[in-house]
């Protein structure tokens, strides 16, 4: 489990932006850029999915 109480993360908001943009977008650019952006902040996909899961789990 990822201990939010010492990192700050990104807003869920901006998160699920970031997941549209790596998953439901035709360019791949936009792709690659969300792609990025959730790596650079959790530092694996993995991670920003298991912080994601848990916060709309709690929400």
């Amino acid at each position: 489990m990822l201990d939010s109480a010492k990192v700050q993360y990104p807003p869920l908001p901006l998160l699920k932006t970031w997941v549209w943009m790596m998953i439901e977008s035709d360019n791949p650019e936009i792709r690659e850029k969300g792609k990025k952006n959730l790596i650079a902040s959790f530092g694996s996909l993995a991670k920003a999915n298991e912080y994601i899961s848990q916060q709309l789990k709690s929400a």
